[in-house]
């Protein structure tokens, strides 16, 4: 009978303790979750905050917006969707650009910065394009990372916009804001790519890409983000430090 008393009373302390523990760990907004599921919370504040996930680069075919993005490079894409107009009213496809004078190009898009480089790739990328792709825009990595000036990240949109395939573009605004959910600690852009492949659903990775660069104007800007009417801050690493730091003030 001893015994049975000193069991129940073992386990009612037990009990006790566990409930206890895990109350302040909700509280402090410690990740109880797998990081899938945390990305997936993540997906979901996002697409709740942002329903429409628009690339903010204006392009109607696969070409022009392949186009788009390699002027996008340090470039901003307000700027881009200023100059390309006259640019595919002139060469409005692969085919005319592949027979365009590169200065003119280089005219053409003076205003986007590293014109001479941009101007000669994408000349050279329509020409490929024509010759290997019969005048189409590929629709594998393999194939678009062999186009002159065409990395992972120009591939990866592409490959999501265009092909609808699961597709992450590690732009500056994904890189510093994965880092600061705590998702990777690397400003590597293929580190960031690969991880964050790891954690987000796949038909989900392209249009989360496409939020956090809204999110990033808007709400986490570059070396002030404001945590207090973040969405997603109940699962980010950094809003739940810079909460930790304010609790101890107080």
């Amino acid at each position: 009978m001893k015994n049975i008393f000193v069991h129940r009373l073992f386990v009612a302390f037990w009990s006790v303790f566990c409930y206890t523990c895990f109350s302040r760990i909700k509280e402090k907004g410690s990740v109880t979750v797998t990081e899938k599921e945390r990305a997936a919370l993540c997906v979901q504040a996002l697409k709740k905050e942002y329903p429409q996930a628009l690339c903010s680069l204006e392009a109607e075919t696969p070409f022009r917006l392949l186009v788009a993005t390699r002027l996008s490079a340090q470039c901003t894409d307000a700027r881009v969707n200023l100059v390309t107009p006259a640019l595919f009213e002139k060469y409005p496809d692969a085919s005319a650009m592949s027979k365009a004078d590169v200065h003119d190009v280089e005219e053409l898009i003076h205003s986007c910065g590293f014109f001479r480089a941009k101007a000669k790739d994408i000349v050279e990328a329509s020409k490929k394009i024509m010759s290997d792709f019969s005048g189409e825009v590929p629709g594998t990595m393999e194939e678009l990372l062999t186009l002159p000036g065409v990395g992972r990240k120009t591939a990866n949109l592409v490959l999501g916009d265009v092909f609808k395939k699961p597709a992450v573009v590690a732009d500056t605004h994904l890189i510093r804001i994965s880092n600061l959910l705590g998702f990777v600690s690397s400003k590597d852009p293929v580190k960031v790519e690969k991880r964050m492949r790891e954690v987000l659903p796949p038909e989900e990775s392209n249009d989360f890409c496409h939020r956090a660069v809204l999110h990033g104007r808007a709400v986490c800007v570059a070396r002030r983000p404001n945590c207090a009417v973040c969405c997603m801050k109940k699962w980010c690493s950094y809003a739940q430090k810079e909460s930790d730091k304010k609790d101890e003030k107080n």
